[in-house]
């Protein structure tokens, strides 16, 4: 039978970090530590196959398989201890926590202080000679058990905690603020009221077997897997639920035990910036989920970082020193060996670490090390500067760069002028960095009904938890009023890439009232605010952004980036503007420029209108001529902006109806401007109108019914080309012909496309070199690919529509069953976002290998949105595409993911 459980303590380790699939990344770097030979407290690990076994088979049958190697696991920690589990007289605690392979942080459950009941909290008062010690632990082990085992937790930010309730209720009584102002009577009390809401809620006693509780917070871990906040975190950051958690037993170490002991989180570099500077914070007399819950606002364990703190927050060198020390400054040893630690630890993993640690009594104990979540800058500021010292390679660089963060990097700023005019109105800390405007909202569930509205909202709370995953995702940016750097609202935000200013201690929050005070000012649900998550500061109102400026490492990456992909990155753009903008983001080429969207600008609707209401063909010619030398500036403007690169244009695609107004008013004009009837007009916009226009009269079928059409764009073209060329600029037009489904309907317009051209070269008395190719998007034409490469000389994958016709999914109605699929496990992702490589993706894989099997040189591209998506990107590279495209702004992502592909290949 397979081992299901791995233990590790005194500097040895069953298992180490190669083993995170199996282990967990908590466990797998658990085990590491100990054959660093590392403080780490004593414990064991439960697989994740063991989760996946709860999922089908459940409870009882898990407990059964797994309980001869959890108790010898439980006795191997005793044995290094010398305490035992489940004893009054010399009682061995644990903490039980999760650790998935893919870090999810504050998302699954954890319970500290398993094994207390009435018997060992006497002990625990006894031995370490600090009743209160004991008392507090005793209060926090029944309220996380109540919360996470017996499921007390509030369902909803509305619904009463009972356990906080009943504190409120006790520091009322004892006329105190804090928790840590509560002394050994009180926190008795506390103990004997939470018992007895347990009793009421549940109908039984709390557990008083250590056992018992175990197998509670065991099973409690693995159900935390599926609970909502989790899945929701896994659909965001495409963690595939099978993969399942492992569970964490350690003997307990505390941070509780007194004013010489305490408990904190560290970074090895800045998690925001990159920057090499080792950070981190701590609470003194603490455990170590109040560090990240952000309940009390933690001080630094560096001197200079304390420092820093205390001038954002506007207090002075000497209560700085009085009230807030640093860690370096109270117990200065700990934090020199902890400095240590964090050093070797990133050499040895040559990454970022996160680290956990708790000092008990004097002593310090690493709880855990995991690669740090960080924000798209420091992402690609750490890996360049690890390449530079030498630690990791070109490739490895390469890889350590999530493609989709790049986005933030290419997210506004704020206009520096602008900023010397934004009145400030609070600091708070520069937990995640950005620039985010959006009106004030305070609940989770209104930051994602506003957004379904497609207003912009900043999410303002006291202090964040998990409950606010959905809220976080869509706000542009996050305030709290508690928690520091390493708080739960920073560390996520921070991993979204997503601008947050955490411990903004001067504002007030009121959650009832649905307001904000900030400087005397009182903010409303609605009212905009501005975030700066790079200084800290709130700013009233609405402040102007601009473009960043993308240079330095940004430029390293892609640099790199080109050297080692070999499928090329175009963009999809459809004006001179979008395709400056794309050079800029680095593309090589245009590979979709959709000439319908020229045909909104200005007073070229009219001209369009004018075509499609002609009755004959002759005065579809005259409107055509108006039209000519506005598409043939603006190819102009489209070649010169790409000097040098292939420009792949694409011949009117949707249905005409799309042109032609369908409001009264507009109709009206519109027939006195032609010296028609309001009634010829209507029956000529009715006769437009289709039952599915997406199958209907559109693409190549347009240019067929109607060949002039074709003729005026290909010598707007081709006539751009020429005088482009006259200019000295190099052009490669690619000429192509959508929705293309038979040979014979391309070689119709290949037809036209070609005598078009020999017309203008001969008129013209010069050339180019063009190309005839099409879109591949009807199932059949990735089909019959053999045949259409006959005439086509390249293919470009239009997989939007492909997904469409493949899947029978409207993209403009899918959106109303797929959130509901997704939730329900139908599929995982949006085939519209992830290129379904299983059944489109064996069209596209046909498609390709037809193609050039007839012509072998055929050069072959996609230009759905699917383009710029990371793994869909991977999945043409490896297929072996001449080029993706892409939006312009997406183009950076696509760069660095063609670059893996190469590397991974």
């Amino acid at each position: 039978m397979a081992k299901k459980v791995y233990t590790f303590g005194d500097g040895k380790a069953e298992g180490n970090a190669s083993m995170r699939n199996l282990l967990g990344g908590k466990g797998a770097n658990l085990a590491e530590m100990n054959l660093l030979g590392m403080p780490v407290p004593p414990g064991f690990t439960i697989t994740t196959e063991v989760c996946t076994e709860y999922t089908q088979y459940g409870r009882n049958k898990v407990v059964e398989d797994i309980k001869a190697e959890v108790e010898k696991a439980i006795a191997h920690v005793e044995e290094l201890t010398g305490n035992k589990f489940d004893d009054s007289s010399n009682p061995l605690l644990v903490s039980v926590r999760s650790g998935a392979r893919a870090s999810m942080p504050g998302m699954m459950d954890t319970v500290l202080n398993l094994g207390m009941n009435d018997a060992t909290v006497a002990t625990m008062a006894e031995k370490s000679g600090n009743p209160r010690f004991a008392w507090d632990s005793y209060r926090r082990f029944v309220q996380m058990y109540g919360d996470v085992v017996l499921g007390m937790k509030p369902k909803s930010k509305t619904d009463i905690d009972p356990f906080e309730a009943i504190m409120d209720k006790v520091k009322e009584e004892k006329g105190v603020k804090f928790d840590n102002e509560l002394d050994v009577e009180d926190l008795k009390e506390l103990v004997k009221r939470f018992k007895a809401a347990v009793k009421e809620y549940t109908g039984k006693d709390f557990p008083e077997s250590a056992w018992e509780q175990l197998w509670g917070g065991i099973c409690a871990v693995f159900d935390s897997w599926m609970n909502e906040r989790a899945i929701i975190y896994r659909r965001m950051n495409q963690i595939p639920e099978e993969w399942g958690t492992a569970v964490n037993v350690q003997a307990m170490v505390y941070g509780n035990m007194g004013n010489n002991s305490a408990t904190g989180v560290a970074f090895s570099r800045d998690a925001a910036t990159g920057e090499n500077i080792f950070n981190g914070e701590y609470l003194i007399n603490a455990q170590g989920e109040d560090v990240v819950a952000g309940v009390r606002t933690p001080q630094q364990i560096t001197v200079e970082g304390s420092r820093r703190w205390a001038k954002l927050q506007g207090i002075s060198e000497d209560e700085r020193r009085e009230k807030y020390p640093s860690l370096e400054e109270s117990m200065p040893v700990c934090a020199a060996e902890l400095i240590a630690i964090a050093k070797r630890l990133e050499d040895y993993y040559k990454d970022m670490q996160d680290m956990e640690f708790t000092i008990q009594d004097g002593k310090l104990w690493m709880l855990q090390t995991r690669n740090g979540k960080r924000t798209g800058a420091a992402m690609v500021k750490i890996a360049m500067d690890l390449l530079r010292a030498g630690e990791i390679d070109e490739k490895t660089a390469l890889l350590r760069i999530e493609p989709q963060k790049l986005d933030e990097l290419l997210h506004p700023v704020f206009d520096k002028d602008a900023l010397k005019r934004a009145k400030v109105m609070a600091k708070g800390l520069p937990a995640s960095p950005g620039a985010a405007t959006g009106q004030v909202v305070f609940q989770a569930d209104d930051a994602e009904e506003w957004s379904e509205k497609k207003k912009k909202v900043v999410l303002v709370r006291i202090e964040t938890s998990p409950e606010d995953l959905r809220g976080m995702a869509v706000a542009q940016g996050i305030l709290t009023m508690r928690g520091g750097m390493t708080s739960h609202a920073a560390v996520v935000a921070r991993g979204m890439g997503k601008c947050c200013v955490s411990g903004a201690g001067e504002i007030v929050v009121d959650y009832k009232a649905k307001t904000v005070e900030m400087n005397g000012k009182v903010y409303k649900e609605g009212d905009w605010i501005s975030l700066n998550g790079s200084t800290g500061d709130v700013y009233d109102g609405q402040v102007p952004t601009t473009e960043p400026e993308l240079d330095g490492d940004f430029g390293a990456i892609m640099n790199l980036s080109d050297k080692f992909a070999k499928t090329l990155v175009r963009t999809n753009a459809d004006s001179p503007r979008d395709a400056k903008q794309a050079r800029r983001f680095g593309a090589q080429g245009i590979g979709l420029c959709r000439t319908e969207h020229m045909f909104f600008e200005g007073d070229r609707i009219k001209s369009v209108r004018e075509m499609i209401l002609a009755s004959d063909e002759e005065g579809r010619r005259t409107a055509l001529a108006k039209l000519l030398p506005m598409q043939r500036g603006d190819f102009e403007g489209i070649f010169e902006a790409m000097d040098g690169y292939g420009v792949t244009v694409r011949l009117l695609d949707p249905p005409l109806h799309e042109f032609v107004p369908h409001q009264t008013a507009t109709q009206k004009e519109l027939a006195a401007e032609m010296g028609l009837t309001l009634e010829e007009v209507k029956a000529k916009v009715d006769s437009l109108e289709e039952f599915n226009p997406m199958l209907g009269h559109r693409g190549c079928r347009l240019g067929i019914t109607y060949p002039e059409i074709t003729e005026m764009q290909t010598r707007a073209i081709i006539e751009a080309a020429l005088a482009c060329k006259a200019r000295g600029i190099k052009v490669l037009p690619e000429i192509m012909v959508p929705l293309v489904g038979s040979l014979k309907e391309l070689q119709n317009q290949a037809d036209v496309i070609n005598t078009t051209a020999a017309k203008v070269f001969e008129e013209k008395g010069d050339s180019v070199i063009y190309k005839v190719g099409t879109m591949i998007e009807v199932p059949r034409a990735a089909l019959t690919a053999n045949e259409i490469a006959e005439v086509a000389e390249f293919f470009s994958f239009g997989t939007n529509d492909l997904t469409q016709m493949t899947f029978g999914f409207s993209r403009d109605d899918a959106p109303k069953f797929l959130k509901f699929y997704k939730e329900h496990g139908i599929i995982k992702v949006d085939p519209f976002e992830v290129l379904d490589q299983t059944g489109v993706g064996q069209l596209v894989e046909m498609g390709v290998k037809k193609g050039r099997a007839t012509r072998p040189d055929l050069k072959v591209g996609i230009c759905g949105e699917h383009g710029g998506e990371p793994s869909s990107v991977k999945f043409c590279a490896n297929l072996g595409m001449n080029y993706v495209s892409c939006s312009p702004f997406r183009v950076p992502i696509a760069r660095v993911a063609a670059a893996q592909a190469a590397i991974e290949d």
